[in-house]
Order: C-alpha cells, then structure tokens, then sequence
C-alpha cells in the first residue's frame, strides 16, 4: 500500500526561509521553515493526501492504529545555530518518564525532561554543500592545543581542564555559571575573530552573536567542531552532546521527544539531570559510513534497530522489513510494489506498507527510511 502523505514545516525560530523552498523548487517563505516532520509523532503527525487511499485516514496516525512508527524522517533547515543537548539511553529514558509521571509533571510543562519512554538515537544527512554542528567531547589534549594561541586569555580554563577526566568537572562549572566563567566568555569571544580561520573560534563568534553571554559559547571549545560537506552523515547516539548549526539536510531518528537541553537556548536547562546522561568519553567526529547495497543504492545504518536511512540514485530493487517513508529531494521516481505503484515528483511523499519488495525506476534523490531488520552483509 501506498499511501501520499505530506506536512507542514515547523516554524522554529532558528529556521531558514529559504533552504526547504529552493530544495522542493517554490518561493522563499514569509516565516522561518526548520523542520518537515515526516512520521506518526503526535507533535506533527504527516498528513494524508488523499484519505480514500487510506481508508478515509486523516493522518499517518490513523493510518497506523495501534501500532507505533519507531522512526521519525525530518528535512532540517538551520539558518542559526540550535540548542546545545543530548538525548538519554532507553533504560534512562524509561527511568525518567516514570519518575516525572510519579511527581504529577504535565507533560507539556516546560521544565519536563521526559515527554515519552524512549530514546532518540539520530542521524543527519547534509543535502547542501556545508553542514556546520558541533558533536561530542573532543580529547582534552586537542582542546588545549586548541586554545593554546589564547592561552592568557583562557588561562582560567586551561587550569581547571587538565586531562579527559577532569571534563565533567570543567562542564558543571561552565554550565552552572561557576566563579569567573562570565568574565572568560567576554575574553574569549573578544579574542576569537583573530584566529577565525579555525572553524572552533569562527563558532565561538556566531554562537557569541546569536547567543551573547550563554556559557555554550566556551562549551563548544571542548567539542568536536565539523563541516559536513554534502552527501556526509552524522550519528548522535545517546548521551552525545551537539548542535546543528547552519545547513540543510536529512534527519532520521528515534522516534522520541526526549531532549535534555545544555546552553544556546532560552529553554529549561536541568543541569543534573544532564550531567546524569551526558557521555564525557572523548570522541572523534562521529561519521557514519554508507554500507553499499548495490548500483546507485546505499545505506546508513547505526545498530539500532529504531531506523535504517537508504538514499537511491537510480533504478533498484529494494527488499524491505517493515513500514517505510520515502520521500523524493531531486529528480522523479515511480515505485511499484504488490499492490500498485505510486509516482514521486520533487518534494513529494509516501507511507509504504506492507510491501516488502519494492521495485524502483527513476533518477535524482530518493530517501527512504525504515525499521532495520538488523546488519547488513
């Protein structure tokens, strides 16, 4: 069964006006357009086009019932950096949702952490030609490095982060607004624009710009900074701390609306309870490699078994394991299943379900995300 869906992109404030328009080939919009959620999340659940092909459902909601999509498929435009978070383990996650609900916390109070019970894995694939985040700590030794051509200004900084140990410790003190952290955010930001080349310093200006004073502006100094260039993918599993700062791309995720926030946002920050899922262990720039599946055909896979993203350039023939989202960013396909097939013109999309073998024909960009059955060989 094919059934077209579509949505309408969320106006976050961070969002761009223009990348979610040119990507789909229509005119700029009057308001910011950050997200087009593509899923079952009853915060914008995908609306269905026409409900006579589902049985007269309304939204992908009603098209599944009782069952639950895991995943949740988003085109992302960020024209200003988003917040600073990290998202929690299953087991935390259920944790905390219990414990919430136990304290009478309305789920749409602004200092919940826990919306669900689950975790909220992610991946993002960069569509334009430079994707700029911040994702994970990096080892402290290269931080120091790092700062090393301001060593006098960051001197307050440098004492206190002596080695991979002492991050969490240096985090609280940042994040808490410790004793002298004010002031080394005015030093550092004022010393930055000398050493702009470095792509950490040339952040340290826009996040000063966009977010005067926040202590995140210092955090992004101890993570990893990177330029995806187009076609890269990111994995942010649990506890791994970022931020999306300007580009457009594919996102895919669990399915989830647990977002414990750290800085470089007006929102709630809940500082133990990020310590609590934060994971200090230094990390390289976490890419995630494409597992070739055959001619034009590749997927990206993390090891959970949330969601698996497979972008198709050409002609294939696709065997699937559960119910799947396509959507069409460049070019046109037609996808023909046991039941019928369905044509996808720029920017359009389709539910597919139950249709495990599904026969492609057409060239561009085609996103298809699904459950994982599990590795691929």
């Amino acid at each position: 069964m094919f059934v077209g869906i579509t949505n309408t992109p969320r106006d976050y404030a961070w969002g761009s006006r223009s990348a979610i328009a040119e990507l789909f080939g229509r005119e700029p919009s009057a308001t910011p357009e950050a997200e087009l959620w593509l899923g079952a999340h009853p915060g914008s659940p995908a609306r269905v086009i026409d409900p006579t092909t589902a049985g007269g459902a309304e939204t992908l909601i009603d098209v599944l019932g009782e069952e639950r999509l895991p995943f949740l498929l988003k085109i992302l435009a960020a024209a200003s950096p988003l917040s600073l978070q990290a998202h929690p383990t299953m087991e935390q996650a259920a944790l905390g949702f219990e414990r919430e609900n136990a304290l009478g916390i309305p789920l749409d109070d602004p200092t919940r952490n826990y919306k669900d019970a689950f975790h909220k894995p992610e991946i993002i694939f960069a569509l334009s030609d430079r994707f700029d985040a911040l994702c994970g700590f990096r080892p402290v030794a290269e931080t120091r490095e790092l700062l090393a051509p301001i060593a006098d200004v960051a001197a307050p900084l440098l004492d206190r982060l002596v080695d991979d140990a002492s991050l969490p410790a240096v985090f609280e003190w940042l994040i808490s607004r410790g004793e002298g952290v004010d002031a080394l955010i005015a030093g550092v930001v004022a010393a930055a624009p000398a050493h702009s080349d470095h792509l950490a310093y040339s952040t340290v200006s826009l996040l000063a710009e966009t977010y005067p004073g926040d202590p995140g502006i210092l955090i992004s100094l101890l993570l990893n900074s990177v330029s995806l260039s187009r076609g890269e993918v990111l994995y942010l599993p649990a506890g791994n701390i970022h931020a999306y700062l300007d580009g457009l791309g594919v996102e895919l995720m669990a399915a989830s609306d647990n977002v414990l926030r750290g800085g470089l946002t007006p929102k709630h920050v809940d500082v133990p309870e990020l310590l609590s899922v934060l994971d200090f262990t230094p990390v390289p720039v976490p890419y995630l490699r494409p597992i070739p599946v055959s001619a034009g055909v590749e997927a990206y896979w993390p090891g959970v078994p949330d969601f698996e993203l497979i972008h198709v350039t050409t002609d294939a023939t696709l065997t699937l394991s559960a119910d799947s989202i396509a959507i069409c960013t460049a070019g046109s396909f037609v996808l023909s299943g046991g039941e019928g097939n369905t044509e996808l013109a720029l920017g359009d999309s389709v539910f597919i379900a139950g249709e495990p073998a599904l026969t492609i024909a057409g060239d561009g960009d085609l996103f298809i995300a699904t459950s994982a059955a599990g590795p691929r060989e």
